[in-house]
């Protein structure tokens, strides 16, 4: 291990406690991660710690063990979900304590099981989940998703390069992209949030009603409910802390009218839900929900994803992200939702951010649906930006106004 590296890792660990979640005297910490992860996880505990965690635990995963159980575990044993996980955020999520996730994943793990029980096993596991989802959603806790590398991912990356390069490759394009490289990191980070802001700021003032997405492949209309806030890096919990729930993060965000978004659109790039490659996928919507399904790799996956629930078919998410964002100039495709997402414009099926509507996290489920807002036990990201889409905001008088051209932003702040 290099000393650069080294340096490295412990500013990435340092810029998740104190940008990321940004950890406050008292308290506690949860950290979801890969057993490949145990020298960033200690880095990030020892830095949670120094900044006045009083308790960091720790739930590790090993991803191999999930392909394990596809192909030995009994078939009609997919309905089974343990209690403990969803009990143990749920608890840190109640106390509004911290949760960080640390991705990294195998893009191909599930690629030759069967898409019907791939997606018996994320339906079960949502349902499982949803107690907390719902307190993340309202951002009851702080939480925070970062990757790190793991061999099989590099090598979906990098195939070109040996394989001894290849997680080397990785760990450098995400120490540059989270602004590890920049002289003072945290005040790079500063300075991005502020820009992000003012994006955000300048379509909130608009308060447009619809967005009409045109690219090659793609002509969609998408409504947006009276009283959408557009969100960008740095959210708020509802004790009062700030933090940043991706990193990295180029984007700015609102939620749909649920009811609203009809026409097609064409996905820019693949998507990897749970382990099996979802590309060149294309969706139909009218008044609001998917009515046809196109993929040249992963259809059955993907319509049995929209099949989850009732507001699975439904966008939750709408984001943008500019072309020349650092991802997206850095030319790679990621097959990691948490990267690919901020290099492209995107959407999300399933369920919206509460804290995307006025008020929206004080109302009931039915009082949401009612105000445009989507209900669902998923919340699924995929891509659509590129160079060749253009967003224009329309007015309530119909009036369209250019947000984005050729995949950068329209408007200057």
């Amino acid at each position: 291990m290099s000393l650069d590296f080294e340096q490295n890792l412990r500013a990435y660990a340092e810029l998740t406690v104190k940008i990321g979640v940004n950890v406050q005297p008292g308290q506690r910490v949860i950290i979801q991660a890969g057993i490949d992860q145990a020298m960033l996880v200690r880095l990030i505990a020892a830095s949670a710690y120094d900044a006045g965690a009083r308790l960091v635990d720790v739930i590790w995963e090993d991803e191999q063990m999930q392909l394990i159980r596809f192909q030995h575990a009994p078939r009609d044993s997919f309905e089974e979900a343990s209690d403990w996980l969803p009990n143990a955020m749920l608890e840190y999520a109640q106390q509004g304590d911290a949760r960080i996730s640390i991705r990294g994943n195998d893009p191909d793990l599930l690629k030759d099981q069967d898409p019907e029980l791939i997606a018996l096993v994320r339906k079960v596991g949502s349902i499982k989940l949803q107690p907390f989802a719902d307190l993340l959603m309202r951002n009851e806790l702080t939480w925070l998703v970062i990757s790190a590398p793991v061999a099989s991912w590099a090598a979906k990356v990098f195939p070109e390069l040996a394989a001894e390069q290849q997680i080397a490759r990785l760990w450098a394009v995400i120490f540059d992209v989270c602004r590890l490289n920049q002289p003072d990191p945290i005040a790079a980070w500063e300075q991005h949030i502020t820009q992000l802001n003012a994006r955000a700021e300048y379509l909130n003032r608009q308060q447009y009603a619809t967005l009409h997405y045109r690219a090659p492949g793609t002509d969609l209309r998408v409504g947006l409910p009276k009283g959408h806030i557009w969100k960008s890096a740095r959210a708020i919990s509802t004790k009062g802390i700030t933090f940043v729930p991706n990193m990295p993060t180029e984007e700015v965000f609102t939620l749909p009218r649920n009811d609203q978004v009809n026409g097609v659109v064409t996905a820019s790039k693949p998507l990897n839900y749970g382990g099996a490659l979802i590309e060149n996928f294309r969706l139909t919507f009218a008044e609001g929900r998917v009515v046809g399904v196109d993929a040249a790799t992963g259809a059955d996956t993907l319509r049995r994803l929209i099949a989850t629930d009732a507001g699975a078919a439904q966008l939750g998410e709408v984001a943008l992200v500019p072309h020349s964002s650092p991802i997206s100039q850095s030319g790679l495709l990621f097959y990691n939702t948490l990267f690919d997402e901020n290099a492209a414009s995107h959407f999300a099926l399933g369920r919206a951010y509460r804290f995307t509507l006025a008020n929206g996290a004080a109302m009931s489920d039915a009082e949401f649906d009612q105000a445009g807002g989507n209900n669902s036990l998923i919340h699924v990201d995929f891509m659509v930006g590129a160079a060749t889409m253009d967003i224009d905001g329309l007015t309530e008088e119909g009036t369209a106004e250019p947000v984005m051209r050729a995949g950068e932003w329209a408007f200057d702040v």
